[in-house]
């Protein structure tokens, strides 16, 4: 298992790691931006990152599963764990490990005098340089990326591996040694050649969470005295310029013969400048964390340099207890702390001139003034970033001006889109005009333009058809708020529960079928205008959480315990008497009050008989668009039935009987005929009425007693040959065709073994 892992639901493509990743040994690809391991040299610089989406491999587990196998379990601390632990005593640190199980407890430091002797020899018979190899990430920086300088690497093994070595060779190759350090690349190092001295590498945060879920409070032990072999001068190795002392290597203020440099910058620029033979020193010490192995990727962050120095040298200066062994006393021999390295570098492709060119090209790149080296993509230069596309390791969206400039593009598409479609919405909506001048429907449109702009709760009233729907969504385009969203809601075609999630949204998991978070239409209409349908069919229920909105201007979703701030103006309708369902309970009388604010009340159809051709008009010009068919218009008689019929479903209503009178039309006008037969009876009735009401020629009212008796005799032969029309003509001696026509005329509907019925 690899150290450090990528959870690709975290990472946002942020290129943090590429940017702090000193070999670039991330991969941009799929969606997120992974390790390419055979790369890596374990800094851990992308443990930085601000997503969390690289984290180090938990090796907790491992841990307490050896702790329990019965086997002997050593612990070694890390020589920098003074500064970490800086709140403890070493004993105390000592008494915690022991009470996780740990057989013993050393000291890594002791490490560093184990490897001090074969240091000096190597130095002394060395005839070319020699680089350190006690940082495992300058030993992997080395084999990965720099294998020419593998013959001047120093053949021996790091302290932590020099100590599982030398515990394995006194207490027998089956015990276990877990070292505990702030080092990253020590998890890499013991999967590496030198596998087998280390078992296990854990953090020092880990064991902290170790002591956490046994329940282990380090501070209140008894100081426990050490195991294994004082360390002695070893402790100082952690610091800057410790090695050089430990190893017992010379040193003045002017000497170039010997390096000891710490941090990024300056191991990788002594290691190019040694590649390049531009430097020849005979021993150069390195360690690639700034401000060496104290300033680890795992350390106490809250402490300064200066003060975990400073506890590093009173851990030296007041050493704590030892209880060591006989059989560490009397084991004068180590064993072998050879170790070797090989060229583990990888292989990428180099691209040629005309390579570089055509991908700097991809990005609008086609002048070096172009190339802004603005180091946004993680790579130092925009030729850099063209050889990682080229190597596949990188992406070409990576670079930020060229996003930029592509964003910019698709908004100006976007936004000639957006007006495109907002032209042809306002010129649709135009089509959902309220139409009439009846004194009715100037007096709504007077209080919509007077409420409109305002953010007023508004009650609309009428009965069905009339057009409540429309009047909201007049209010909606005279408000301010007319670039935000408006939702509609019928109460009525929901059920109880269904609603509410509807309206307030609901929470996975929070009844049968939520397999998913889901928002609310009030929060989906958030700084918009929602339309509440038939409101006082709503229960009491929803009316209390409706009530909430309007005075917190706040939902909580089914299924929660957080509420969420929401700024929506809210419009109702009913074609109920609310004042009657608050006298009989069922509805609430502060809801009432808190809709009721500013009331429209939409007249009924039948009291608009002035605005009656003007809606026919507009009705049948929306049919004509519908169908595709050439209508020139209605008739007169047409028009004055539909000015007398009373009109039970209103605007709906007629808007049907229009599309479907144009359906029925084949002469490309809209005769009486072609409306349903209520409206000719309709007719008929004006007709009596106005008979009635003034004086008429003989010829009009001979015509009307003609069309009623013509009706009655048509109906009369149906019904004595059972509704078959062909006996119903013989019977009348008509043709056929010519019967038809009659029945067309007059409305009639046959029915064969049946009643003939007239509608």
């Amino acid at each position: 298992m690899e150290p450090i892992v990528t959870y690709k639901e975290r990472c946002r493509r942020c290129y943090s790691c590429v940017r702090s990743c000193p070999v670039k040994a991330i991969k941009v690809d799929e969606g997120y931006a992974q390790i390419i391991y055979s790369r890596c040299i374990g800094c851990g610089n992308c443990l930085g990152c601000p997503q969390n989406a690289k984290v180090v491999v938990d090796r907790m587990v491992r841990t307490q599963e050896m702790l329990a196998s019965g086997s002997p379990v050593v612990a070694v601390l890390g020589c920098s764990f003074p500064a970490f632990f800086n709140d403890l005593k070493p004993g105390q640190l000592v008494a915690a490990l022991k009470s996780l199980g740990f057989s013993e407890v050393h000291e890594g430091a002791f490490g560093s005098k184990i490897i001090a002797e074969s240091y000096k020899k190597s130095i002394n018979e060395s005839e070319i340089p020699l680089i350190s190899t006690h940082c495992s990430v300058v030993v992997d920086l080395i084999e990965r990326h720099y294998p020419s300088l593998i013959t001047n690497m120093m053949p021996i093994v790091s302290p932590m591996v020099a100590m599982g070595r030398f515990i394995k060779a006194v207490l027998g190759k089956e015990t276990l040694v877990v070292y505990v350090s702030g080092c990253i690349a020590a998890k890499f190092e013991i999967q590496g050649d030198v596998s087998g001295a280390i078992d296990v590498v854990l953090t020092y945060q880990e064991i902290e969470k170790l002591f956490k879920n046994r329940g282990i409070v380090p501070s209140s032990l008894a100081d426990v005295p050490f195991d294994g072999v004082d360390p002695g001068m070893g402790r100082l190795f952690s610091l800057d310029g410790g090695p050089v002392n430990i190893f017992d290597i010379k040193t003045d203020f002017q000497d170039t013969d010997t390096i000891s440099a710490e941090g990024e910058g300056n191991s990788v620029g002594i290691i190019r400048d040694l590649a390049a033979g531009r430097i020849s020193p005979s021993f150069i010490d390195l360690r690639f964390c700034d401000g060496g192995c104290v300033d680890g990727p795992i350390r106490y962050r809250d402490l300064s340099h200066f003060s975990k120095r400073k506890r590093i040298v009173l851990h030296h200066k007041f050493p704590p207890p030892y209880k060591t062994a006989e059989h560490y006393i009397s084991n004068n021999v180590f064993p072998d702390m050879h170790r070797s390295y090989s060229d583990k570098s990888l292989k990428l492709p180099s691209p040629g001139k005309d390579d570089i060119k055509r991908i700097l090209q991809m990005t609008n790149k086609f002048t070096q003034g172009d190339e802004l080296n603005c180091r946004a993509c993680g790579y130092n230069s925009c030729r850099e970033h063209a050889v990682a596309v080229f190597q596949c390791l990188a992406d070409i969206e990576m670079c930020l001006p060229h996003s930029m400039q592509l964003i910019e593009e698709e908004r100006g598409r976007l936004k000639q889109k957006y007006e495109l479609v907002q032209r042809e919405l306002d010129r649709q909506a135009g089509n959902d005009l309220i139409v009439g001048s009846d004194p009715g429907i100037r007096e709504v449109m007077e209080l919509i333009h007077q409420v409109g702009p305002t953010p007023t709760t508004v009650l609309i009233r009428g009965e069905t058809g009339t057009g409540k729907e429309l009047t909201a969504r007049a209010i909606h385009r005279q408000s301010q708020r007319n670039d935000k969203p408006l939702m509609t809601v019928n109460c009525t075609t929901l059920t109880d529960s269904l609603l509410e999630s509807e309206l307030f949204g609901h929470k996975k998991g929070s009844f049968t079928g939520a397999i998913a978070d889901k928002r609310g239409l009030f929060e989906a209409a958030n700084g918009g205008t929602i339309f509440l349908d038939e409101i006082g069919d709503i229960t009491p229920k929803l009316q209390a959480e409706l009530l909430r909105i309007l005075d917190l201007g706040e939902v909580r979703p089914v299924g929660s315990v957080a509420a969420k701030k929401v700024d929506v103006r809210l419009i109702t309708a009913t074609n109920k008497n609310l004042e009657q369902g608050v006298s009989e309970g069922w509805f609430r009388e502060d809801l009432y009050y808190r809709l009721n604010v500013f009331c429209i009340e939409l007249p009924p159809l039948r009291n608009r008989a002035e605005s009656i051709p003007e809606l026919a008009s507009y009705f049948l010009e929306k049919a004509r668009k519908k169908l595709n068919k050439s209508i020139a218009g209605i008739d007169d008689k047409a028009v004055k039935a539909m000015q007398h019929y009373p009109w039970p479903g209103n605007i709906r209503e007629m808007q049907n009987v229009i599309e479907r009178s144009a359906v029925l039309v084949k002469d490309g006008m809209i005769r009486l005929e072609n409306l349903p037969t209520i409206f000719t009876n309709t007719y008929e009735s004006c007709l009596d009425m106005d008979v009635t009401r003034r004086r008429v020629s003989f010829k009009a009212e001979r015509e009307l007693q003609v069309v009623r008796t013509e009706k009655n005799i048509i109906a009369r032969y149906l019904e004595e040959t059972d509704g078959n029309v062909a006996k119903a003509a013989r019977l009348a001696n008509l043709p056929r065709r010519t019967f038809y026509r009659l029945l067309e005329k007059h409305g009639i509907e046959v029915v064969r073994r049946s009643k003939t019925q007239i509608r």
